[in-house]
């Protein structure tokens, strides 16, 4: 084939153009990412109650719900929380692989089945169900700058007016907002219910019968008398606007004709639907909407369709308000891909400077590099045909290929070179010589490359989705580098290179001393692999230790899923003591807000802090904040990273101690959790109950406080709470002619702030609450201030059937599974681990009392699947490798000693991943299978060389030494140039630093040690293998000439 295009190079031209253009408009076609969708499919059901208890809604809502989930298909697993103020989520997290949209449309067909079984008071409030993922893209807030707005006018405007064109915007999933819209609030006072022999109840039946719309129908409507010439719509009565209105709805006729409205007995204003979360950006009032991503979305093109719907909107924003962006995920995903096509730049001018170093010609040089930007469009044309997409993983992948690309080249334009220098011959004749001598070794390269990293493509879950990037985006590159490097460079050879004028030891100047240098290496090389090949014994024990020193690396390495990564962005959670106030909680936020803005001004860009809400669960004790750091570019200085951050500001809120106060990080992959560290749940397996569970949560509190190598742990739930038990007495309601029902709606409607039915509000409909008035509800003795109507008509107090008493109850209840379980978060302590946190936890747990047991979640989950694929995945491709060799030489010596050349390359990976403190993750082991390639890459140019030299009637040894010192330079060279076009990964700093550190420093390692010794093992095992093989064959055909 390199014959046929050496004789038409415009042909090879054409060819390489037609590829760099396809190429070229993939690339402007392939969607952008910083990861590709690694993160499960997560469908989310959410459901309000309003005044239930979590343990109401549980037991009500979630259980019945839970029950009807099962048997979906794809199902991995189920975990829902219940909270005091009513609300209720359940997660359906689906195997990867599995198609959301078929997975929400399955939920809701089980969820169909469920909806009769649920409370009246959860089916008018409607259940929602959305395919998104777990934690937030961006949060979207506006601030008022002059104060005039509030945060429910703040909140009233965004549900009105920016929240349905942004739940419209291609991309959004879901969304939550930080705040409530207007609603009718009608506060009750019960003195005066009292005095008008009144309930709550009339109040409700009142406002229901005179707030309402009445379709009324026609004047003239069909089927019509002949005569009929006039035809209108009849207007009825419609829904109340304003509270002027509501206050005027009539609910007694006295016998004297007096009337009672509804302003008689309680106060109507427009107030919020909500008062339990409060938001402030920097201090200032705020509301926010916190968005996430759809399924499958893409995220960079989500947020600027974001950014892009609200500049339309922003016009429109009220006098003094404006909008800020306190929480963002996508500048992480911008600066990485930058930082990563910046380093594939550098890596780009690194190889073409050592390729100038080692051929010391312009002309040769030129040659590799033109097939670099070939090979490299070429492969996002393939992405693009995939459905992949521009990611930090296939960039990755991209930079190693460089180095990989420019060695097939290299050793084309080498061995012609040499070809030229030692022969005389022209360049065509030199070119066709020497395509004939390595066209064998390039497929090999090839094969070997490619057979390594393809079983990386099988692999299932959230790791094989990482695998499968760089296995396709390396494979495709490595398969074109092989093609270019048969059809293009032979051609650009015979074109471009020129016979020499003499060899490299003739050159003078700084080139003249680096080959006479190189050169008098190679003769001690030459010399040090005669003296290995004389005394081989030694050489094995040497090579047998290092296999055992490998080993040993191998089990004493940390690892982890994902190394961790500086997103730009931190979290700090607040939780006050349990039956804490809305203000006491905001005085703590106010305290954590004041130290990162004033003491980690030169760190910290803005914070949006929240009251009501954070990841662990809702109430008047909790609090959050969502802190923006400043771009890395203005982040230069040590201890500016968002780690050191978080331990500093940890440092300071332990010192507050009215309140709980955990900063913490965010994953490296945000769809797969909140925070960084181990995600587990305890679960009562054996039904023990509530109170059984709490104590195990306490033992493995205590226990993991204990241990070393854990830090941060915490409970992410709320503990248990002081609650007031309402007892009624049935027997005395009875005798009293009370039905249970009246007193029942009275006490939802007084202290469960009950929903009544709609009215309009400048064109939107909102909702009418009623509740008690505050004064009324603040005290167990306030219940003696309500009353309820029996079937004699008269007024009877609560006190007279109930009373109360003071309890422990859990503000929030968690299920997974299907059964009782408590979260627990936490982190690896400086020196350890992720991966020796989470054995430290089995650990732990293990000594838990019969009956509870746990569960991984979330990126935990995915380590644990992660780890156990590893050893299969290693095994898999050392198998594809040597059964590609053994098919590639048709025999079975040849490619032992090729492998057994592997374990020089992997101890120098581990040296150096543990030299550095690094973990054992998924793109260590991306980097260890690269790594084995290129150990195999080595010995096959030298290997083939011998076998070639061998065949021709050398001894096996003057074969092995001679191939050795033919090949030396272009490994040298190839070797260096992928090392410095990977060096740039190693060194990197900012956003995406951790997994180019992590993939970085293994491969240079490796291949510094594949490079300093294999080359002086390889023949050793070539020259062992190849005689063992040769003396089978001989006894083989000693025996058979015997038998004949």
């Amino acid at each position: 084939m390199s014959k046929f295009f050496i004789d038409r190079p415009i042909f090879a031209w054409v060819i390489a153009l037609v590829l760099m253009l396809a190429g070229a408009l993939a690339v402007l076609k392939l969607p952008v990412n910083q990861y590709p969708s690694i993160a499960p499919p997560n469908v989310s059901i959410s459901v309000n109650y309003p005044g239930a208890s979590a343990r109401t809604v549980q037991d009500t809502v979630v259980q019945v719900i839970e029950q009807q989930l099962n048997g979906l298909d794809g199902l991995r697993y189920i975990s829902s929380e219940s909270n005091s103020d009513g609300s209720m989520t359940i997660n359906v997290t689906f195997e990867q692989g599995t198609d959301p949209d078929i997975a929400q449309v399955q939920v809701q067909n089980k969820l169909q089945l469920a909806t009769p079984l649920l409370p009246q008071a959860v089916q008018q409030q409607g259940i929602r169900v959305s395919k998104s993922a777990r934690n937030f893209l961006m949060v979207v807030a506006l601030v008022s700058k002059d104060g005039q707005q509030s945060n429910f006018d703040l909140a009233n405007y965004i549900v009105a007016n920016v929240q349905d064109p942004i739940s419209r915007t291609p991309g959004v999933g879901d969304f939550q907002v930080f705040g409530a819209q207007y609603a009718m609030r009608i506060w009750l006072d019960p003195a005066k219910l009292q005095q008008y022999q009144l309930t709550a109840v009339d109040v409700r039946s009142a406002i229901q019968e005179q707030n309402v719309q009445v379709s009324s129908g026609q004047l003239g409507g069909l089927p019509a008398v002949e005569t009929q010439q006039l035809n209108a719509t009849i207007i009825g009565k419609t829904r109340l606007e304003t509270p002027e209105q509501f206050e005027k709805i009539l609910l007694k006729v006295n016998a004297d004709g007096s009337q009672v409205r509804l302003r008689d007995v309680a106060k109507v204003e427009l107030g919020a639907e909500s008062y339990a979360i409060r938001a402030e950006y920097n201090g200032r009032p705020a509301a926010g909407l916190g968005i996430r991503l759809a399924a499958g979305g893409n995220a960079l093109d989500t947020a600027t369709a974001v950014r892009q719907t609200i500049s339309e909107l922003e016009p429109f924003f009220p006098p003094g308000v404006e909008v800020v962006y306190p929480y963002d995920t996508t500048p992480v995903i911008s600066a990485s891909i930058e930082g990563v096509v910046h380093t594939l730049i550098e890596a780009f001018v690194l190889v073409f400077l050592v390729m100038f170093l080692f051929l010391q010609n312009l002309r040769a040089t030129l040659i590799p590099t033109l097939a670099v930007p070939v090979v490299i469009l070429g492969t996002f044309a393939v992405l693009l045909t995939f459905g992949y997409s521009i990611n930090t993983l296939t960039m990755f992948a991209m930079i190693l290929a460089i180095g990989l690309l420019v060695d097939d080249a290299i050793v084309v334009v080498e061995n012609v070179e040499r070809v030229m220098r030692e022969e005389g011959l022209s360049a065509r004749e030199a070119t066709r010589k020497s395509m004939g001598q390595i066209q064998g070794a390039l497929v090999g390269i090839g094969v070997v490359l490619s057979a390594v990293l393809l079983p990386m493509a099988f692999f299932g879950g959230s790791t094989g989705v990482i695998y499968r990037q760089f296995s396709i985006t390396m494979v495709s590159a490595m398969v074109l580098s092989v093609l270019v490097a048969l059809i293009f460079t032979p051609a650009l050879c015979a074109t471009i290179l020129k016979p020499h004028s003499g060899d490299h030891e003739g050159k003078r100047g700084f080139f003249g001393w680096f080959n006479r240098t190189f050169e008098r290496g190679t003769q001690r090389y030459e010399r040090g692999v005669t003296a290995v090949l004389r005394r081989k014994a030694p050489y094995l024990l040497m090579y047998l230790l290092i296999v055992g020193i490998m080993i040993w690396m191998f089990t004493r390495i940390p690892t982890a899923f994902l190394p961790e990564e500086d997103q730009g962005v931190l979290f700090a959670q607040v939780q006050t003591p349990a039956g804490s106030s809305a203000s006491r909680t905001q005085e703590v936020v106010e305290q954590m807000r004041d130290y990162l803005l004033t003491e980690e001004s030169e760190t910290v860009n803005s914070v949006f802090t929240i009251t009501g809400f954070n990841f662990a669960g809702r109430g008047q004790s909790s609090g959050m904040a969502f802190i923006m750091l400043k771009p890395w570019e203005e982040r230069t200085e040590p201890g500016q990273g968002v780690f050191e951050l978080a331990e500093r500001a940890q440092g300071y809120f332990f010192s507050l101690r009215d309140a709980m106060v955990f900063a913490f990080a965010p994953p490296a992959v945000m769809e797969l959790g909140n925070a960084t560290g181990f995600d587990v749940y305890l679960q009562d397996q054996a039904g023990l109950g509530h109170e059984a569970l709490s104590k195990a949560r306490d033992q493995f509190m205590q226990l993991a406080a204990e241990d070393q190598t854990l830090t941060g742990v915490r409970f992410n739930g709320m503990r248990d709470e002081p609650q007031y038990r309402l007892i009624i007495d049935d027997e005395k309601a009875r005798a009293l002619q009370v039905s249970l029902a009246a007193i029942n709606d009275s006490l939802s409607i007084a202290w469960g702030s009950s929903y009544v039915n709609d009215f309009i509000d400048r064109g939107r409909v909102k909702r009418v609450y009623m509740q008690g008035e505050p004064t009324s509800r603040m005290n167990p003795e306030d219940l003696g201030k309500w009353y309820v109507r029996n079937t004699a008509g008269e007024m009877v107090p609560f006190t007279a059937f109930a009373t109360g008493e003071w309890t422990y109850g859990p503000p929030k209840l968690t299920r997974f599974n299907g059964v009782p379980a408590m979260e627990i978060l936490g982190a690896a302590a400086p020196g350890y681990s992720s991966g020796e946190a989470m054995a430290a936890v089995e650990r732990i747990a293990a000594q838990l009392p019969a009956g509870i047991g746990f569960s991984w979640t979330g990126q935990s989950y995915e380590e644990r699947l992660s780890g156990s694929q590893a050893p299969a995945l290693y095994a898999l491709s050392l198998l594809v490798v040597f059964l590609a060799l053994a098919a590639l030489y048709e025999s079975w010596s040849v490619p032992l000693s090729v492998m057994l050349v592997v374990p020089l390359g992997i101890v120098g990976a581990l040296a150096f991943t543990m030299g550095r403190g690094l973990s054992n993750d998924v793109f260590f082991q991306v980097g260890l299978l690269t790594t084995v390639g290129l150990s195999a890459r080595n010995a096959i140019l030298i290997v083939e060389f011998a076998k070639t030299l061998h065949e021709q009637g050398m001894t096996l040894t003057e074969a092995a030494i001679e191939a050795c010192r033919i090949r030396l330079r272009p490994i040298i060279m190839t070797s260096l140039a992928f090392m410095l076009g990977v060096l740039p990964l190693a060194i990197s700093s900012g956003a995406g630093a951790g997994s180019k550190h992590a993939i970085g420093t293994g491969v240079i390692g490796g291949m510094l040690s594949a490079m300093l010794l294999a080359i002086f093992w390889v023949p050793l095992f070539y020259v062992l293998v190849s005689s063992l093989g040769k003396r089978k064959k001989t006894v083989g055909d000693e025996q058979n000439g015997e038998a004949q």
